[in-house]
């Protein structure tokens, strides 16, 4: 969802913040003071890094498995692409001829429409239009040999395979992380923070590479969420690569 400079520029204030904090409760609240009752909040201050932990482990598990799904979703429709462009070949003229010129034009759709359109938070349409056309090209077949029949049978599983895949690829970019559950990670990263802020080391040194470390990791790992959140937007988005190299395989053949 954000570029790379984005990230960097918020984890940088999100630490100074957090280290700004610090600082201000060691003026306001010595630590001679606070440190006297840390026996009495230790254990409550586990339970909420653990907890918080737990819950930002899971979320990030999640969303990179869901990533990692959109990625081979798109596979499987390239895929479906390229098997239709093989098939074609095989179908009675002219569909043959209307359905290589609509594959083609398809994976043009994907990469020049598509693509942007997700990266704005958009739904397509041009590639819904051609599908239909391919559709319609395939009902359009009415007779030929046994192996063109064949042929048509797998033409039309293979368009199949290939519209779902991509109504599951649009389903999976307007898919988004409930705003409860931001709720969570970000007032659970706030209140861990502010807790090892106020109760970490006496050691001053220490005490600052601790409240440094666990917001750099807590920031990284929400930050890591709401990117893959956002599969087809930000720096780490999935890639049009798969229907890019559909599209070579098909400029190859003439």
């Amino acid at each position: 969802m954000l570029s790379l400079g984005e990230n960097i520029l918020i984890g940088f204030v999100v630490m100074a913040g957090a280290l700004l904090f610090m600082a201000l409760v060691n003026r306001l609240w010595p630590a001679r003071d606070r440190y006297a009752q840390e026996d009495l909040i230790g254990w409550q201050l586990n339970i909420l890094a653990t907890t918080h932990a737990v819950i930002l482990g899971f979320m990030l598990y999640t969303e990179w498995t869901t990533f990692t799904a959109i990625k081979e979703n798109v596979e499987h429709e390239a895929g479906a692409l390229r098997n239709l462009f093989r098939i074609a070949h095989g179908l009675p003229a002219p569909a043959a001829a209307e359905l290589d010129h609509e594959v083609r034009a398809y994976a043009s759709a994907v990469i020049n429409d598509d693509w942007p359109l997700l990266a704005r938070g958009r739904t397509p349409e041009l590639t819904h239009v051609i599908n239909e056309s391919m559709w319609s090209t395939l009902a359009g077949v009415t007779g030929g040999s046994a192996a063109q029949m064949v042929a048509l049978d797998h033409a039309y599983s293979e368009l199949s395979s290939m519209t779902q895949s991509r109504r599951t690829r649009l389903l999976q970019a307007d898919t988004r992380l409930p705003g409860i559950f931001w709720c969570v990670l970000l007032v659970g990263g706030v209140l861990t923070v502010a807790s090892v802020a106020m109760f970490g080391s006496r050691n001053a040194r220490l005490h600052v590479f601790q409240v440094f470390s666990l917001t750099l990791l807590i920031t990284l790992a929400i930050l890591a969420i709401g990117d893959l959140d956002r599969p087809f937007r930000g720096w780490i988005h999935v890639d049009v690569y798969p229907f890019q190299r559909a599209l070579d395989t098909m400029a190859a053949v003439p």
